[in-house]
């Protein structure tokens, strides 16, 4: 096992030995001076990823990166002391007087492993909940993104303390020694394939966990849809990091939509957005060699020119083939695979025939649509008239099902998955309940009579 992984783990589980849990009063302190130091580093955070992409747009970085952080911390801060107050629960008339709670409490010390693709987000959300339910953190930030993993653990340091904070860098075999520390809650992001191994090895210290995963996530275009914004949300959505969102829009179901008059919204659309092309580049030479397998020998539209960056990207268009792999398999990159569908039914069965998204997009105006597919859709959100935009919404809980992920997190979700919700209950000496205790008697056989008519 990684000596590096093991000394950190040990700094924090001797610091909860000690001290316990994280007082209400010093999560919000720790939340303060976090929010001050990522305000403060932004530029240096832009910096960094900008350098780890080999092209990142700056005001992308801001936005999605830092702007979305912060607002994370303003939202739950606040919120901190509300959400730690015991909860009144109702005993019952046989138990009465008696009184009960129920207390959200610190589990103690929280692993975080965090992906490349928003290397500053997607490590510090998931320690801005961990720390708000008052417990200390392990992070692992991804070592394809080393200037950001770097900038991390200084920033981190600084501003909560190395016996609330420890972060480790390094590759493979210390991400895999990391995740065999028995930890009391560990939180990865990544892929599926990834997260299964994840699992496996957590389970060897019975550590409960959340995986936030990927799939592909479909967009629904109906008949009444208005094309233009549909259009504009959609190359919003998957311009986005040039495509490299677990939440992109993956696949474009047309349902008894023109797929000409679809891809001429889809031109203006990204002609209005991004007339330089994308501004955010393919993170790593061996993403960009996937992205190429994936489109060798497809039918491509450019939407854009070519980007920006060492590797850049483009927006395009592609046709989808029934057993390809843009059909199977999550593209995770700046490229929009399009289908024809004849009706929402056949939108639907294609949907169900995939493992559950992290989201299904729908653009409609019909609530008749909108309910059905509500009701018969397995994902982690149904967002309608829009892509991507839940993510950024903090009272939204976040997270997948089955393949696309266990668990959820912001906000209050968030609150809750790091906690231990432990019963509390202060029972009475005297309760109708006591009239069951032995020696049973015919007036007990008689009272259970009376219970079950």
């Amino acid at each position: 096992m990684s000596e590096s992984a093991t000394t950190a783990y040990e700094v924090l589980r001797a610091a909860d030995d000690r001290d316990g849990g994280l007082p209400v009063k010093a999560r919000e302190k720790l939340l303060t001076r976090l929010e001050r130091a990522t305000i403060d580093a932004r530029d240096a955070i832009a910096a960094a990823i900008d350098g780890d992409f080999g092209g990142r747009s700056r005001e992308e970085t801001l936005v999605a990166e830092v702007l979305v952080t912060v607002n994370a911390i303003r939202h739950i801060r606040p919120r901190i002391a509300r959400w730690a107050k015991p909860r009144r629960v109702a005993v019952g008339l046989p138990f009465w007087p008696s009184r009960a709670w129920e207390v959200l409490q610190p589990l103690g010390v929280v692993g975080v492993l965090s992906p490349w693709n928003y290397p500053f987000q997607l490590a510090v959300l998931p320690l801005v909940s961990a720390l708000a339910a008052g417990n200390r953190v392990m992070l692992k930030p991804s070592e394809l993104a080393p200037r950001t993993a770097d900038l991390l653990g200084d920033l981190l340091n600084d501003a909560l303390g190395p016996e609330v904070i420890q972060v480790v860098t390094g590759g493979a075999d210390v991400a895999e020694a990391f995740t065999q520390l028995p930890f009391d809650h560990l939180f990865f992001t990544g892929s599926t394939q990834t997260g299964r191994r994840v699992m496996a090895a957590a389970a060897e210290n019975l550590t409960p966990v959340t995986l936030e995963l990927g799939g592909k996530c479909p967009v629904v275009v109906m008949p009444d849809a208005d094309l233009r914004e549909t259009a504009r949300s959609i190359v919003m959505g998957k311009g986005l990091n040039a495509g490299q969102t677990c939440i992109a829009p993956d696949t474009v179901l047309l349902v008894g939509v023109s797929r000409e008059a679809f891809e001429t919204a889809l031109r203006k659309a990204a002609a209005r957005y991004y007339p330089n092309g994308l501004p955010t580049g393919i993170a790593s030479f061996r993403h960009k060699a996937r992205l190429d397998a994936i489109l060798a020998g497809a039918e491509v539209k450019p939407l854009t020119p070519v980007g920006q960056g060492e590797r850049p990207g483009q927006l395009i268009i592609t046709p989808v083939h029934p057993g390809s792999e843009r059909s199977r398999e999550e593209i995770f990159g700046p490229i929009l695979a399009v289908e024809t569908m004849t009706s929402l039914d056949e939108a639907m069965s294609w949907i169900r025939a995939r493992p559950s998204p992290l989201a299904i997009y729908l653009f409609t105006r019909s609530r008749k649509a909108e309910r059905r597919l509500l009701a018969s859709s397995r994902a982690g959100a149904l967002v309608v008239n829009g892509t991507i935009i839940q993510a950024a919404i903090d009272g939204l809980s976040f997270g997948g099902v089955g393949a696309s992920g266990i668990g959820r997190y912001h906000g209050r979700a968030g609150f809750e998955t790091f906690s231990n919700r432990k019963s509390y209950l202060r029972a009475s000496r005297f309760s109708l309940a006591r009239l069951l205790d032995p020696p049973y008697t015919e007036r007990t056989r008689a009272l259970l009579a009376r219970l079950f008519r």
